[in-house]
């Protein structure tokens, strides 16, 4: 078992990572004294795979729980399905103290914590990660959110959970597509701030892909890690450090939102999105193309897409410049300027940009 410490002063929290650890949760639970009773909100899916363990934890530790299921894809980040889980949480909360329990993968996390940060403006709440991408990614770090038609993400606050608990016995079910979508953020990890991660990558990608336990939880450690040293020192990227975790991302916004969010799941858009950022950065001599063709054969390996479907690039550049991530009329995309190196880039032209994406388009 390993421990994370994100360091935010009074909103500190362990992101506690592991196999078969959920056991030990209600221990967890009691020492932070967060309540009596947990709200927990999962798919349908994660509630007949990985519920019980912890259902039967939390009867053991002598806790009151209700299970809210949600639909499993992107369209329940939405403001109906917002208002309608406060709804039936109010219900719920009688008498006791309640906390919310996120169980499931980035959809479930982002919408259980932004409802924590809104009920009685704000109640505390415990990831429970059960996808590769959420236990190296979004349930660490505070970022909460329901999208928009116009958007992804549009709606939204940073609000830290106050324990993360990242079971790799819990990936064991996921199937192989949401697994190489968790690959794809920690081949961001890599190429921004970590050429040693980049390194095992490259050596043991198909052992990640059978879901070795070993090479799981260094993975998840190494990831996790980088993020909660990234969060810590800059959590509202007030200074510019987090900003490097959007590495790939604007594009993939982009293209989950011009798709309709069911086209791509949000680890083929960045890969996607890398990939882009990767040639944007050659164009403007900031890498070789060795370290181009490297992460692109990384991608590959990990059963990423290479190349977008044949949508006009006029919706996706629409989209592209409505990007939270721009300061007004600017372009702030995220490159490097080497292994572990991030740069991020002020007024690239955006002639470069769209090139870099054009080319990316299957003709």
């Amino acid at each position: 078992m390993h421990t994370v410490r994100v360091k935010l002063d009074k909103r500190s929290y362990d992101i506690v990572i592991g196999r078969n650890i959920i056991p030990s949760l209600g221990g967890y639970i009691k020492r932070l004294d967060i309540g009596e009773s947990a709200y927990i909100i999962t798919n349908p899916l994660v509630k007949s795979k990985c519920s019980q363990a912890l259902t039967r934890e939390l009867k053991k530790s002598g806790l009151k729980f209700k299970i809210r299921i949600i639909p499993d894809t992107e369209k329940s980040k939405s403001i109906a399905t917002l208002s309608s889980v406060i709804n039936d949480l109010a219900k719920f909360d009688k008498k006791s103290r309640t906390f919310i329990i996120a169980l499931g993968g980035g959809v479930v996390g982002d919408l259980s914590g932004l409802v924590a940060s809104m009920y009685k403006r704000g109640i505390p709440y415990i990831q429970i990660p059960t996808t590769l991408l959420a236990q190296v990614d979004s349930a660490i770090g505070g970022k909460t959110a329901v999208d928009l038609r116009e958007g992804k993400n549009l709606i939204g606050s940073i609000y830290q959970p106050r324990l993360v608990f990242s079971d790799v016995k819990l990936l064991e079910s996921l199937e192989p597509r949401q697994l190489r979508a968790g690959l794809a953020e920690i081949i961001k990890y890599g190429l921004i701030k970590d050429s040693r991660l980049f390194v095992y990558l490259e050596r043991e990608c198909k052992n990640i892909l059978k879901l070795e336990p070993r090479a799981l939880e260094h993975v998840v450690n190494c990831s996790s890690r980088i993020k909660a040293d990234i969060v810590s020192r800059d959590e509202r990227e007030a200074k510019g450090l987090r900003t490097v975790l959007n590495f790939g991302h604007t594009t993939a916004h982009a293209l989950e939102a011009v798709t309709g969010f069911n086209k791509y799941n949000h680890g083929e858009a960045v890969a996607l999105g890398m990939l882009v950022a990767l040639d944007i950065s050659r164009s403007l001599g900031l890498i070789n193309s060795g370290l181009n063709k490297r992460a692109q054969r990384l991608i590959k390996a990990a059963g990423l897409p290479l190349k977008i479907d044949r949508i006009p690039l006029k919706k996706i550049m629409d989209v592209f410049y409505r990007d939270k991530k721009f300061i007004g009329a600017k372009a702030r995309v995220v490159l490097i300027t080497g292994l572990a190196r991030p740069k991020v880039a002020q007024d690239v032209p955006s002639g470069i940009i769209e090139e870099a994406i054009r080319n990316r388009i299957k003709r």
